[in-house]
């Protein structure tokens, strides 16, 4: 199973657009094919990011909903430590989410906020993380 963690556009995305690459892996969630993984850090801010005013207008129900697949599917894990590889620091709670997960990627759709792999995890947005899956044989993708 491909191991991600996703920073806060994918989820953001997924809600914007219901049929886009972001919530297609949303459906791989539901149905194994990748397992994401969260830290408590991690899940304040996928909860936080939807109170931002350009964001209040979006659906509460697809916001609840993608919430609720990340509760539910998302594996907790504790960070070992801080990092400082992104000048954003929010983002630096994902890479410490990553390596705490020992995650194959994490997805984005903000790719400049995360300026280079780390350890064994790559950066990648949706559609890259939907051609590997295809490119591998992995179903479902």
């Amino acid at each position: 199973m491909i191991r991600v963690v996703l920073d806060t556009s994918v989820i953001v995305s997924a809600v914007i657009s219901p049929n886009g690459p972001n919530a297609r892996l949303f459906d791989l969630i539901l149905h194994k094919e990748i397992r994401p993984f969260v830290t408590e850090a991690v899940l304040e801010e996928y909860a936080k990011v939807f109170d931002y005013d350009h964001l209040k207008h979006l659906s509460k129900g697809r916001i609840a909903r993608v919430n609720g697949i990340l509760r539910r599917a998302g594996v907790v894990v504790r960070s070992a430590g801080k990092l400082k590889i992104s000048g954003h620091e929010d983002d630096n709670r994902i890479y410490e989410c990553a390596v705490a997960a020992k995650a194959h990627y994490i997805v984005t759709e903000n790719k400049k906020h995360f300026p280079r792999a780390h350890k064994t995890t790559q950066i990648v947005n949706a559609r890259q993380l939907l051609g590997i899956m295809i490119d591998t044989g992995k179903p479902g993708a």
